[in-house]
């Protein structure tokens, strides 16, 4: 993994006339950075949900649920 030291020696050899690009690269990385910790909170918060279910209770709902997708999901493709 390059250090930041590294990346910003290769930055000085970026063309002027290329810079602005380069600043849209980096700030879209950022963005990105900022979707993916909302989208990651917004997962992680049904964190422990089954918590509370016994391991019969969790194994039958998982039980229920592959059966379900199972059922909605058919695989076979008829052409």
């Amino acid at each position: 993994m390059p250090t930041l030291n590294t990346i910003l020696k290769e930055l000085k050899n970026v063309p002027v006339d290329r810079l602005e690009d380069l600043y849209s690269i980096i700030h879209s990385l950022r963005a990105n950075t900022k979707k993916s910790d909302k989208k990651s909170k917004r997962i992680l918060s049904f964190a422990g949900s089954f918590g509370d279910m016994t391991d019969t209770e969790y194994n039958d709902f998982c039980t229920q649920i592959r059966d379900t997708r199972n059922n909605l999901f058919d695989r076979d493709i008829n052409i």
